[in-house]
């Protein structure tokens, strides 16, 4: 059970630091971070940190799918999550 915390925990920190980098990437005009890859990273369970990245940095909050599709993707994790620790206990 605590290997599932440990990981939530890196997924969404790195998550998080993921949309901090890309948003200071498109300010200097550098090579961005593929949208893809965000959405692996909220897939495999790093929602939260990238919904919280989005929120602080104020980046990608314009982009239906994702003021739309993260909080779905959130969703998603909790349920996995949830059934996960029900397996568990």
């Amino acid at each position: 059970m605590y290997i599932l915390i440990g990981y939530f925990i890196i997924i969404n920190i790195t998550g998080f630091i993921l949309m901090g980098v890309d948003k200071k990437r498109s300010q200097k005009a550098q090579w961005r971070i593929p949208e893809m890859r965000f959405w692996t990273i909220g897939l495999l369970g790093g929602g939260i940190g990238l919904y919280l990245g989005m929120q602080s940095y104020h980046h990608k909050t314009k982009h239906k799918t994702f003021t739309i599709g993260m909080p779905l993707v959130i969703l998603v994790n909790i349920l996995c999550y949830g059934y996960a620790l029900f397996l568990v206990i």
